[in-house]
């Protein structure tokens, strides 16, 4: 597939995905049964979850490994999104206090930002420290911008953030909520910026994989491990988070 991206180089852009893929590393690793239980696995959500969706214990247990995989990898797809940016004119990506800076050298402005994957994980006293962060931006350079950026907006938008702190409605016209593709369009001057990277990630996300051998699910062990322990699971459940309980006396 030609390469047609302006903004980024190719050899950046390849290495920031490489570099994003090579975290998911501990992410592969195995799961046994003391990592599967980290959190505490709930035996009664699982035996609703088994009887509700029509599942198999197998079946349940591997969805939850799954899931817990999949949330692990959400810090994976925060560092592609935000670090991209390193690579890109202009922008910085600091280690501490926001997630990028992208300075406009004509206006003589900075943008301050903040990134979200989605639009509805903020709960409101999240948003409220978030705003308030911004509001304290805009007091010390009262000439620059502060953007929370979305990844996953409701819709394609760049608009004055409206937020509510101690029950009262705050807005300003220097404090904006956008989706990504219109911060792409700030930084890079290119109106379907994004779109041009979207179009050729899977192209790229594919070739990088198929060269990497290293990108094996490693085989877990956490069916093996709770039928060591009984080979009915839903009892090695109950003895793993039970154990120590009233009355669940086990043979």
């Amino acid at each position: 597939m030609k390469y047609q991206i302006q903004f980024i180089s190719q050899v950046d852009l390849e290495k920031h995905v490489k570099n994003t893929i090579d975290t998911y590393g501990q992410i592969l690793k195995s799961i046994d049964l003391k990592r599967f239980n980290s959190n505490v696995i709930d035996p009664i959500k699982l035996l609703f979850d088994k009887n509700i969706y029509n599942k198999t214990y197998e079946e349940i247990i591997n969805n939850e490994i799954f899931r817990q995989r999949d949330k692990s990898n959400t810090n994976a797809i925060g560092y592609f999104h935000q670090n991209i940016f390193e690579y890109l004119k202009n922008c910085v990506v600091p280690k501490t206090g926001w997630d990028v800076i992208y300075t406009n050298h004509i206006t003589n402005q900075k943008i301050y930002v903040e990134m979200k994957n989605k639009h509805n994980t903020m709960n409101s006293s999240s948003a409220q420290k978030t705003y308030i962060k911004m509001q304290n931006q805009i007091l010390q350079t009262p000439n620059d911008l502060c953007f929370l950026v979305e990844v996953i907006a409701p819709n394609s938008r760049n608009v004055k953030w409206e937020c509510c702190i101690d029950s009262t409605h705050v807005s300003n016209e220097k404090i904006r909520r956008l989706s990504i593709d219109k911060f792409y369009e700030i930084v890079t001057g290119e109106k379907d910026a994004f779109y041009q990277l979207c179009s050729y990630l899977p192209y790229l996300i594919e070739k990088i994989v198929s060269q990497n051998k290293n990108l094996i699910v490693e085989k877990d062990t956490v069916l093996t491990e709770l039928r060591n322990i009984d080979n009915n699971l839903q009892t090695a459940l109950f003895k793993l988070a039970f154990k120590t309980y009233e009355g669940f006396v086990f043979k």
